[in-house]
């Protein structure tokens, strides 16, 4: 036996065994953390998927997305959009949205990331083809056209094409859904700054404020008014409670209601243009709006408006 460690008697292998099973034990010894808790949006879907089972597909995918977007928005720093009361109120009086693409807090590297990572979830879930993936990923490489590609399409889709976005531009086919996602993030930031400004109160086109897309749901209040939900940034903006958002239809007797049996959910379809949108009505409502809740949990009602021949 000879002199070990810190120079007491070592009696072999086994000591420094023993030493190093007592030493490993008090270093990780440590509380576990308890797992975090999901957001009031996931726990929802979660729900969902308990009630609606043939919902399922849907509700993993959005589930993947919901996450995967709130951590891109998470790193994306509210903007400071100052823009000039007469020139706000005059594009407001010709329908032009507010945000121009200079005003999107954009980091191009999350925004590859977050196209990416979208390409790959709607791939997974058979929501894209995989020549549009490739597609995707071959735009989102460094030293590719990205750049030039997504500011002449915002310009093209939000109604103020600028001098260098003139002109037709070419996107892969099947993937303006993936950019539409992959902006999100960063243009509901634009939304939130924006939207509390008293000036957008007056807004009464059927499509967005902040980035003239067409709305994707709608919400109806307590007090009875309707709010169009943006399918790009996800703002809101108070619209007709009867009229066609896509068309200005303001016939009623045009204009087809349906609901589901609880009375949660709406359509309003317009025989003029042939479109509908759906709603979430909060007049009795024991929630609030969830727009990824509520877009998923209507998809039977999606089924339903194109069987009655609406778009």
């Amino acid at each position: 036996m000879g002199r070990g460690w810190f120079g007491f008697e070592d009696d072999g292998a086994a000591s420094r065994r023993s030493y190093f099973t007592r030493y490993n034990s008090f270093v990780t010894d440590r509380p576990v953390r308890p797992p975090r808790a999901d957001s009031r949006e996931i726990a929802e879907l979660k729900q969902l998927r308990t009630t609606q089972p043939d919902l399922a597909p849907a509700i993993d995918m959005q589930i993947e997305l919901v996450e995967t977007l709130r951590k891109v928005q998470s790193r994306v720093p509210l903007p400071w959009i100052q823009q000039d009361p007469q020139w706000l109120a005059a594009e407001q009086r010709a329908g032009r949205p507010a945000v121009r693409f200079g005003d999107i807090p954009l980091e191009w590297s999350d925004f590859r990331l977050a196209l990416r990572q979208v390409a790959d979830i709607l791939l997974r879930h058979d929501a894209l083809e995989r020549e549009g993936h490739e597609a995707i990923f071959a735009l989102s490489r460094e030293g590719n056209d990205l750049t030039s590609v997504v500011t002449r399409w915002y310009g093209n889709t939000s109604r103020r094409p600028e001098p260098s976005e003139a002109g037709a531009v070419e996107i892969p086919a099947g993937i303006d859904h993936v950019l539409v996602l992959a902006l999100r993030p960063f243009l509901t930031r634009c939304a939130e700054a924006l939207l509390p400004r008293p000036e957008f109160a007056a807004w009464h086109f059927g499509h967005c404020p902040i980035c003239a897309w067409e709305p994707d749901f709608a919400i109806i209040t307590p007090t009875a008014e309707r709010r169009l939900v943006c399918g790009r940034c996800v703002g809101q903006w108070n619209y007709d409670t009867i009229a066609c958002p896509f068309c200005d239809n303001h016939d009623r007797s045009r204009i087809t209601s349906f609901a589901t049996r609880d009375g949660r959910y709406r359509v309003s379809a317009c025989d003029a243009c042939k479109r509908y949108i759906k709603a979430y009505d909060g007049r009795n409502a024991a929630r609030p709006a969830m727009v990824s809740v509520d877009s998923i949990a209507t998809l039977p009602l999606d089924a339903a408006a194109i069987q009655r021949g609406y778009a």
